[in-house]
């Protein structure tokens, strides 16, 4: 198993910090549009950790049947940032395939307006599959204590 767990990139928090992100309309940058993040699936071969940079193609999930998933994965929508007390968090509308045929173990999401530039890296726990049905990724409720994006 190459996966380790759910994590927040490195590089991420190091881009935040030197205002390479943006996920809303309100942008103190030269862009006053929101960048745009997708999320790409990748089978148990993959190696993505803390450390990853950068989405790439390896190990990257490919149909079984179908035409389902692309390369690259889907553009994710729904971007909603706000804050709750001290913690200041970040959700999208969930990802979905449908009639798909593959087997993923976990997903990065990134910045494709930044370069590729890696986001999160989530681990399922195991292989999920589907067989011409829809693959969907649900994303946890959008709150200080769940959303899948936190900064406390």
């Amino acid at each position: 198993m190459a996966f380790t767990g759910n994590y927040m990139t490195t590089s991420f928090k190091l881009d935040l910090l030197n205002g390479k992100q943006a996920f809303g309309t309100t942008v103190v940058r030269a862009s006053t549009t929101a960048d745009s993040y997708k999320m790409a699936l990748y089978t148990s071969s993959a190696t993505l950790n803390a450390s990853t940079t950068v989405y790439t193609s390896s190990d990257e999930t490919t149909n079984s049947a179908g035409t389902a998933y692309v390369a690259g994965g889907l553009l994710l929508t729904g971007a909603t940032s706000t804050s709750s007390g001290t913690t200041a968090f970040c959700d999208f509308a969930d990802a979905a395939w449908p009639s798909a045929t593959f087997t993923a173990r976990g997903a990065l999401i990134y910045n494709q307006t930044q370069a590729n530039s890696s986001v999160v890296v989530l681990d399922f726990g195991s292989d999920k599959s589907a067989v011409a049905n829809t693959f969907t990724v649900l994303f946890p409720t959008n709150d200080a204590s769940n959303a899948i994006i936190r900064i406390a």
